[in-house]
């Protein structure tokens, strides 16, 4: 049985030995270049998995991130009973994606949890378990996000997934809210700022950034 004590790159290695997962196939999954998990489990570099990529690996497996390395803290979403039927509920998390020049987090812990209907959440083809929320800091993406506004990020849907949309991503170690489009050539993105006033970058490498996860909902306060 898997324990806490246990070394953490063992630990995934083993679970995806029991799962039938490559480790190509789980780079690919959170977003970086296929030799990526095998080098952290057979070389030990990175040291410690990112703070985003060991949670989109423990979401993606069904496991606590506290195997992985990280603090010990429920990463499925949990399921609150109500009169009505089941809820789900969805970690808030301590931090704010830029929607300025950007903003440099060390962590992510989670200040609270909203509860959501799983039924609406399948409508917006979300997955639970990779569901967290954030506060936007800034007003580059006005007038589609304003400042202070809360988004519905799907850690899920992001690189091997990616569509034109708006993502959560990291660039230049700064966690930013952006909108994400292919640019003309293998491998090329947009990263585009709605409000004018705020740079934009129109042909960028995929490797220049790391996408976080796709926005698929934002709650907006009345100001």
């Amino acid at each position: 049985m898997t324990d806490f004590d246990d070394d953490p790159r063992a630990v995934l290695d083993r679970l995806l030995q029991e799962r039938g997962i490559d480790y190509a196939q789980l780079s690919a999954r959170i977003g970086r270049n296929p030799a990526y998990i095998q080098q952290y489990i057979k070389r030990g570099s990175p040291r410690r998995l990112a703070e985003e990529d060991r949670a989109r690996i423990a979401a993606y497996l069904g496991v606590s991130e506290a195997l992985l390395g990280g603090p010990v803290r429920r990463v499925a979403a949990p399921v609150l009973q109500r009169g009505g039927g089941d809820m789900v509920l969805v970690p808030k998390l301590a931090i704010g994606a830029s929607a300025g020049a950007g903003a440099s987090i060390d962590g992510e812990p989670v200040e609270g949890a909203v509860a959501f209907d799983p039924r609406w959440l399948r409508d917006l083809g979300a997955d639970p378990r990779a569901l967290s929320i954030i506060r936007v800091a800034g007003d580059s993406m006005a007038p589609t996000l304003g400042d202070g506004d809360d988004i519905l990020v799907d850690g899920s849907d992001a690189a091997t997934l990616l569509r034109d949309g708006i993502y959560v991503l990291r660039m230049d170690d700064a966690l930013m809210v952006k909108r994400v489009a292919r640019a003309p050539g293998e491998g090329r993105i947009s990263v585009i700022s709605d409000n004018p006033h705020y740079r934009s970058w129109d042909d960028l490498p995929m490797t220049a950034v790391q996408l976080v996860g796709r926005v698929v909902w934002t709650g907006r306060r009345v100001r």
